[in-house]
């Protein structure tokens, strides 16, 4: 379903072309019709960033990054000069979700964090993988497992292609976590660890399902984590293909192209 946000792309997608012409490339997103971008390795050049996307009329929904050990100053620092409110945490290492004692220092590290940033004004979050699902805790998914340990102010982004890696049914699980998920990661593809995504639509993915089942998600962000086609195409087409089902409202017109 649409959201009051326009959509968003994780940068990440576009990764191996933002050296070379990142102005270029983010005033592509924006003629594609997206309004916002999910940034990460934020310390790279955060103002820098900031100047190119306040010229490609896109704002920042979140931040990919752990504020934590000596640098979770500047990464908070950071954060506020891309003018985002919410930093997430996109990757913590697959041991961590091994049994019921990770899970649980998992969650013990994720809300104290979260209580610090919110001092800073900042929302916390964390991003999944397949690990956090295919790795079961007292008989369940070690996701939920963290879940059910997690304060009330910690959210969740699913990635919901990587869920699906992990075995689960996605709709349901999204059911199941309830209104903690306020980040959707949108993606299609084979449902494959191995072979390349494809662009929203055109894979295996139940991508209007997934929408309807999280209701409280505020942000549907396109990620191609990589793509056996032009990546640019592939985040257009995605967006074309949302917009045409009333899944998502582009900024531009729909049928346009960039």
């Amino acid at each position: 379903m649409p959201t009051r946000n326009p959509p968003a792309v994780q940068l990440y997608s576009v990764r191996e072309l933002l050296p070379a012409d990142r102005g270029g490339v983010l005033r592509r997103i924006a003629a594609a019709g997206y309004g916002a971008v999910e940034a990460f390795n934020v310390l790279a050049d955060p103002a820098g960033l900031r100047a190119d996307l306040d010229a490609a009329g896109l704002s920042v929904c979140a931040v990919h990054a752990n504020p934590t050990g000596e640098q979770a100053a500047e990464i908070v620092a950071a954060a506020r000069t891309l003018g985002t409110d919410t930093i997430i945490v996109p990757y913590l290492p697959p041991a961590s979700f091994a049994d019921a004692a990770g899970v649980a220092a998992v969650a013990k590290e994720l809300n104290e964090t979260a209580a610090r940033v919110a001092d800073e004004g900042f929302r916390f979050g964390y991003h999944n993988h397949d690990f956090e699902l295919s790795q079961t805790v007292t008989g369940r998914p070690a996701l939920e497992v963290l879940a059910g340990a997690l304060d009330d102010e910690v959210l969740l982004e699913v990635d919901t292609y990587w869920a699906a890696v992990g075995g689960q049914d996605v709709p349901a699980l999204l059911g199941r976590l309830g209104d903690r998920v306020r980040y959707l990661h949108v993606k299609d593809g084979p449902i494959s660890k191995q072979e390349p995504m494809t662009a929203v639509g055109a894979g295996r993915m139940p991508v209007a399902d997934i929408l309807a089942a999280a209701p409280a998600a505020e942000w549907h962000v396109v990620e191609l984590d990589r793509c056996a086609t032009d990546m640019l195409t592939a985040v257009q087409d995605s967006l074309d293909w949302l917009a045409a089902r009333g899944l998502a409202e582009p900024v531009r017109p729909v049928g346009g192209r960039a």
